[in-house]
């Protein structure tokens, strides 16, 4: 079906309704003018145009309404079926081969998945990427997050006790980490996993590799649980649940917390955060150690190509003299540090991330997002503490 262009003026289809009802005002105008006084004339037109204004609104926006409608309908039925392009054809046979997948329920997921172009365009822009630390930091460093976290906190404060002493991991930052990625629960993504993950494995060449895998990873994931792979929800780039995990992740770190012998990270905020701790353990932390350090300039030269240069410590605290960087609490000479400059709000700010600190990054590889993290864990350990 063809949807003829609207015009912005009254010409065509539009102009018939238009000049019927302005000729109806017209002639009841005349007829006013001949019997009633002029205040009733004035009210008797201002009523008139008011239904003019009606009319036409609502021709307008229903021809807009069945306009949206029927596009998205045809964009609908015109959707590309991808199992019939031959990279996907390609995969359905690699990954059913190497899972042991039955290829017809695979090909037929596939079928059902739709390339969507605002995930394309979402992962071109990510805010790690784009913004400053000084506007980053405002969007996760604020009353509604920090609250959000200290009634989580309260909440599930005998399942976090119980996360922190199985995993070495601070209820804070587990709680933090699950702020951040979806205020709690509360903005955990409305896009379905295969249509994020197809759309990026398929039609993304900077990182098709990852996302293909993330795809097989999940294709397993759901036809080889009880989860229907075309009904799972997450993010623009498919990372599902309260705590954001990839289909790798989840069948890598995702634990069943509350001893009913499901790992649900979609609908249980306890497996959640047995899941987030977990994945943190996993990845090195080490409890009770610091986690990044505020550094400030010596006044000396700063050597600034060493800073924001890796996420990963590298640097020798005695070094950090020849860099024009001192650390503002003592540290080891030998000891490792990730210099970064952070662009703030009003003035540049200056940081040594830790161990730990590189640990936030594995959850996501971004400097401003593990600072994040940080920050509002302090807030809410604060604040609970507090409370």
């Amino acid at each position: 079906m063809r949807i003829s262009p609207i015009r912005s003026n009254h010409s065509g289809a539009h102009a018939a309704p238009y000049e019927s009802a302005k000729a109806a005002v017209v002639a009841r105008h005349k007829y006013l003018s001949n019997y009633v006084k002029p205040l009733e004339i004035m009210e008797a037109m201002q009523t008139k145009l008011k239904y003019l204004a009606v009319v036409l609104i609502t021709m307008f926006t229903g021809f807009h309404a069945q306009a949206a409608t029927e596009s998205e309908s045809e964009a609908q039925a015109q959707a590309e079926d991808l199992t019939q392009r031959e990279d996907v054809s390609a995969f359905i046979e690699r990954v059913s081969a190497a899972n042991k997948l039955d290829a017809e329920k695979v090909r037929a997921v596939l079928a059902a998945a739709r390339v969507q172009q605002s995930i394309l365009e979402a992962i071109a822009r990510p805010a790690e990427k784009t913004m400053t630390w000084g506007s980053y930091r405002k969007i996760f460093i604020q009353p509604q997050r920090i609250q959000g976290g200290v009634e989580f906190s309260d909440k599930y404060a005998e399942h976090l006790q119980r996360a922190e002493q199985r995993f070495g991991v601070p209820a804070s930052m587990i709680v933090a980490i699950i702020g951040v990625e979806t205020l709690y629960g509360k903005r955990m993504g409305s896009y379905r996993v295969v249509d994020a993950l197809a759309t990026l494995a398929f039609d993304y060449p900077p990182r098709s590799t990852f996302f293909a895998k993330e795809l097989e990873n999940f294709l397993v994931l759901s036809l080889g649980n009880e989860l229907d792979p075309l009904q799972a929800k997450g993010s623009y780039a498919g990372a599902m649940g309260y705590g954001q995990f990839m289909p790798s992740s989840y069948r890598a770190y995702a634990v069943d917390f509350d001893g009913d012998d499901l790992a649900d990270i979609w609908n249980n905020p306890v497996d959640a955060i047995g899941s987030v701790a977990n994945y943190f353990a996993r990845h090195g932390w080490k409890q009770n150690a610091d986690i990044v350090i505020p550094a400030k300039l010596n006044g000396e030269k700063l050597d600034a190509e060493q800073l924001n240069a890796s996420l990963k410590p590298s640097v020798k605290v005695k070094n950090l003299a020849a860099m024009g960087l001192a650390s503002e609490q003592k540290l080891k000479g030998r000891t490792l540090v990730a210099p970064f400059k952070y662009v703030g709000e009003e003035a540049d700010e200056y940081w040594l991330g830790l161990h730990n600190f590189y640990v936030i990054t594995r959850y996501n590889r971004s400097r401003l997002y593990a600072m994040a993290v940080y920050q509002l864990s302090q807030a809410i350990a604060e604040q609970t503490q507090e409370s």
